[in-house]
C-alpha cells in the first residue's frame, strides 16, 4: 500500500513539473511552429524530469522500489521517441501535453507491469529472487537458442509492426465514414475515406498472414532443433538417470516442453508486443477523440486485472486437477491394455472397466468444477463489459449534445474499446502463460545441462586389443538404493581364450558386474581394468565395439530383420549380416520368412519367437567381432541344434574372451573357471571338478537350483 501511494505522489509531481515546464515555455514563448525545435525541448524537459524524479525518490524508502524507478525512466522518456517517430514518419508533430503525458504514463506503467510479472527483479526473500533471476536467465537462453531464426523473427516483427498500425487506423476512418455521411457530404472526403480503410484492411490482412507465418516457421523450426539436442543429450545419460526418471517425464519434455519453449518467445513475444503496441496506439487515438470517457473507460481495467486473477488462480489449480486426473484415467487404461492377457486370464475384464469408469467419473467431476468457475467468470466479466458500455453511451450522447464530440468519433472510440478490453485481458493472460513457458524451458535445460555420471570422454583406441579384464576392490551401489552396496571388495580376472561362468543366487551381483563392464553404471570404490587400462580411458564408440553383450530378453527396435542385426553398424554388407546370421543358427528361418532378411519384426520384435529374437540378437552380437562377450543366459530359449551352433561359434574364436552368465549346468560345466558370487562376493572360484571335490557352497548350490533334464535322466537310468 505505501509503495502505491508513492506511486500516486510521482504521479502528482511529475504532472506538476510537466505543466510548470510547459507554462515556462509558454511564458518565455518558446512554443513555435519549427519541428525540430519542439522535439529538442520534449527531450530536454525529459531529461529534466527524469533527472528530478529519480533523486527525489533516493530520498524516499518506499520509492527506492527498482521496478519504480524502472516507472520513472521508462515513463519520462517514452513520450519523446514515441513524438520523434511519429513526427519522422507523418510529419506533423502535435504537443498536447495532457494527452501525450497520459498515454506515455500507461505505457510505461504495461511496459514496467510486463517486466516485473515476466521478469522479476524486486525485493524479497532470497528464493524469490533466486526464482525470479533463473527465469529471467531461462528466458535470454531461449532467446539466444533462436539465433538461426533470427532473420525470420526479424521479419515476423517488422509485419507484426505494419499490421497492428493498419488495424489501429480503421475504426478511426469507420468514424469519419459516418461523419461524412451525418453532414454535408463531399465526395473527394467519402472516396478518400473509403480508399483509406480499404488499404489498411488490406495492409492489415496481408501483415497479418506474413507475420503469423514468419512465426510458425521461426517456432516450427526452433522446436525440431530443441527436440534433436534435448533427444541427443538424452540418449548419452548413463542407466542410473533412466532408472529415476520415469518414462513419461521424458516423453513430456520431448513433446509438450520443447513445444512451450518455443512459444515463449516466438509465439508469446508475438501476442505480447501485438498487443502492447495496439494498447498503447489505441489509447493514444481514444485520448485524441475524448479524455473524459479515456478515463471513464480505465476504470473498468483494476476490476478486470482483479477478477482476471481471481480466476487464473482458480482455474489453473482445478486445471492441474483435470490433467492430472485424466493421466490416472489413461494410466489405468494403458495397464489393462499392456496386460491384457493377464487380465483375461484371471477373468478381470469387468473389475478394469470399473477402475476405468471410477478414473472417468473423477476426471468429469473436477472437468465440472473447473467449467462452473470459468462460466461465473465469464458471467461477471460479460456484466462489467455491459455495465460500461452503457455508462460509456450515456456520456457519449451528453458529450454529442454539448457539442464536445461527433457520432462517427463516439463510434470510433466504442470500437476502440472494445478491443481495448479484449486487448487488456490478453496481456493479463499473456503473462501467465509466459510464465508457464519459461518454467518448461527450466525443465528442458535441466536435462540439456546436466552430464553424464558416467563420463564418455576417453580416447584410447588401441589397434590390437587382447580383451584381458580386471575387476580390483569394487564397490558399487545403484542409484536408487545408495546405502545399499550390491558388490562389495569385489575382485575378479577374465582372461583372453578363456570361458567364464558366474553362477549364484538372485541378487548376489552377477547382473551388476555385467552392468559395470558395459560401462553403464560407474562404482563407487575400485576400478575395471581392460588389458590394464580402466575403462573411462576407452573412448566410447571403440569400446562398445570390443565389448558386445546378448542379454536373456533381447530387446530388437521396430524394422526389419536386417536392420536389426546391423544395429548400430551403417553401411554394414550384407554379406557380413548373412554371415553372422549363420553363426548364430538364423540364417535357415529368417530365409524362410515372407520377405527374409527384409521382414518386419515388430515392435519389439513382438512378430518373432522368444528363439528367433535370441538368435538374432546373438547374431547383432557376432557381427562385431568382439573381443570381449558377454551372454546372459542367452542359450534358454534355443532348440539343442542351435545350442550347438552357438556353442562351436564361440568355440572357433579361441582368443576371445568370454563372459557368461548361466543356470543350465552344461553350459557351467564347460566353463574354463566358474565364479560363485553372494552378496556382492566371490565366494567360490575354479573349474567345474575342483569346486565339486570342496563339496562347498557351489557343490550345495548345484544340487538346489541346477536343473538339467538330461542329467536328471542319466542320473535315473544309474
Amino acid at each position: 500500500m505505501r509503495k502505491v501511494l508513492a506511486f500516486a505522489c510521482i504521479l502528482c509531481i511529475d504532472l506538476f513539473i510537466v505543466y510548470t515546464l510547459d507554462l515556462g515555455g509558454t511564458l518565455l514563448k518558446s512554443r513555435t511552429k519549427n519541428l525540430d525545435y519542439n522535439l529538442l525541448r520534449q527531450w530536454v524537459e525529459s531529461v529534466l524530469r527524469c533527472t528530478l524524479l529519480y533523486t527525489g525518490s533516493v530520498f524516499f524508502k518506499d520509492a527506492t522500489d527498482p521496478l519504480i524507478k524502472r516507472w520513472i525512466i521508462v515513463h519520462c522518456f517514452i513520450s519523446s521517441v514515441y513524438e520523434t517517430g511519429r513526427s519522422n514518419l507523418f510529419g506533423n508533430y502535435r504537443l498536447d501535453k495532457f494527452n501525450t503525458w497520459l498515454v506515455g504514463s500507461v505505457a510505461a506503467a504495461l511496459a514496467c507491469l510486463f517486466w516485473e510479472i515476466t521478469l522479476p527483479d524486486t525485493n524479497g526473500d532470497a528464493k524469490g529472487k533466486e526464482t525470479k533471476q533463473k527465469a529471467r536467465v531461462l528466458f535470454m537462453r531461449v532467446i539466444r537458442l533462436y539465433r538461426p531464426d533470427y532473420i525470420l523473427l526479424c521479419g515476423a516483427f517488422v509485419f507484426l509492426a505494419l499490421a497492428v498500425l493498419c488495424e489501429m487506423f480503421i475504426p478511426l476512418y469507420t468514424g469519419e465514414v459516418i461523419d461524412i455521411l451525418g453532414s454535408k457530404y463531399q465526395w473527394d472526403n467519402f472516396r478518400l475515406a473509403i480508399f483509406l480503410m480499404a488499404l489498411f484492411s488490406l495492409g492489415s490482412s496481408f501483415s497479418a498472414g506474413c507475420r503469423g507465418g514468419l512465426f510458425m516457421c521461426a517456432i516450427n523450426s526452433f522446436t525440431c532443433r530443441v527436440k534433436v539436442n534435448l533427444f541427443g543429450s538424452l540418449v548419452k545419460q548413463d542407466i542410473g538417470f533412466f532408472e529415476t526418471i520415469k518414462t513419461g517425464d521424458i516423453g513430456s519434455r520431448l513433446s509438450t516442453d520443447t513445444t512451450l519453449m518455443g512459444r515463449a518467445v516466438a509465439l508469446n513475444v508475438n501476442v505480447l508486443l501485438r498487443t502492447m503496441i495496439k494498447t498503447v496506439g489505441m489509447l493514444y487515438l481514444m485520448v485524441s477523440l475524448s479524455w473524459k470517457l479515456t478515463l471513464l473507460m480505465l476504470m473498468e481495467t483494476p476490476l478486470t486485472g482483479l477478477l482476471q486473477n481471481i480466476y487464473d488462480t482458480h482455474y489453473q489449480r482445478l486445471s492441474k486437477e483435470v490433467q492430472d486426473s485424466m493421466a490416472r484415467a489413461n494410466e489405468t487404461a494403458g495397464e489393462a491394455v499392456s496386460g491384457i492377457r493377464t487380465v483375461k486370464s484371471f477373468r478381470a475384464e469387468l473389475r478394469e472397466a470399473d477402475r476405468y469408469d471410477v478414473c472417468l467419473m473423477d476426471t468429469h467431476n473436477r472437468k465440472t468444477r473447473r467449467d462452473t468457475v470459468r462460466a461465473i467468470y465469464l458471467l461477471v466479466r460479460r456484466m462489467t463489459e455491459v455495465g460500461m458500455k452503457v455508462a460509456m453511451l450515456y456520456y457519449g450522447r451528453l458529450f454529442i449534445q454539448y457539442g464536445q464530440m461527433s457520432t462517427g468519433n463516439l463510434v470510433s472510440f466504442i470500437l476502440y474499446q472494445s478491443d481495448l478490453g479484449d486487448n487488456i485481458r490478453t496481456l493479463i493472460y499473456i503473462f501467465g502463460d509466459m510464465l508457464n513457458s519459461v518454467s518448461a524451458a527450466g525443465k528442458v535445460f535441466e536435462y540439456l545441462d546436466r552430464k553424464p555420471e558416467v563420463s564418455a570422454d576417453g580416447n584410447l583406441q588401441p589397434s590390437v586389443l587382447k580383451g584381458h579384464v580386471s575387476f580390483k576392490d569394487l564397490i558399487f551401489s545403484y542409484p536408487k538404493r545408495p546405502d545399499h552396496n550390491v558388490l562389495k571388495n569385489f575382485s575378479l580376472e577374465l582372461k583372453p581364450g578363456q570361458m567364464t561362468a558366474l553362477v549364484g543366487m538372485s541378487g548376489g551381483g552377477k547382473s551388476t558386474c555385467v552392468s559395470l563392464l558395459e560401462r553403464f553404471y560407474q562404482p563407487q570404490h575400485g576400478q575395471i581394468l581392460l588389458d590394464g587400462q580402466p575403462l573411462q580411458n576407452y573412448q566410447h564408440n571403440y569400446l562398445h565395439s570390443k565389448i558386445a553383450m546378448v542379454g536373456q530378453e533381447p530387446v530388437l527396435f521396430s524394422g526389419t530383420v536386417r536392420e536389426n542385426i546391423a544395429y548400430g553398424l551403417p553401411g554394414c554388407t550384407m554379406e557380413k549380416i548373412k554371415e553372422a546370421a549363420r553363426k548364430a543358427n538364423a540364417d535357415v528361418f529368417i530365409s524362410k520368412l515372407e520377405n527374409g532378411y527384409d521382414t518386419d519384426v515388430g515392435e519389439r520384435g513382438c512378430l518373432l519367437s522368444g528363439g528367433q529374437k535370441q538368435r538374432i540378437a546373438i547374431a547383432r552380437a557376432l557381427i562385431r567381432d568382439p573381443q570381449v562377450l558377454i551372454l546372459d543366459e542367452v542359450t534358454s530359449s534355443l532348440d539343442t541344434e542351435s545350442e550347438q551352433m552357438v556353442q562351436q561359434t564361440l568355440a572357433s574364436c579361441p582368443t576371445q574372451t568370454l563372459l557368461v552368465i548361466a543356470h543350465r549346468l552344461k553350459t557351467i560345466e564347460r566353463a574354463d573357471q566358474i565364479v560363485l558370487i553372494d552378496g556382492g562376493e566371490v565366494v567360490e572360484q575354479g573349474t567345474h571338478k575342483e569346486l565339486m571335490d570342496r563339496k562347498g557352497s557351489y557343490y550345495k548350490l548345484r544340487e538346489r537350483i541346477f536343473n538339467d533334464p538330461d542329467q536328471e535322466k542319466e542320473n535315473g537310468t544309474q
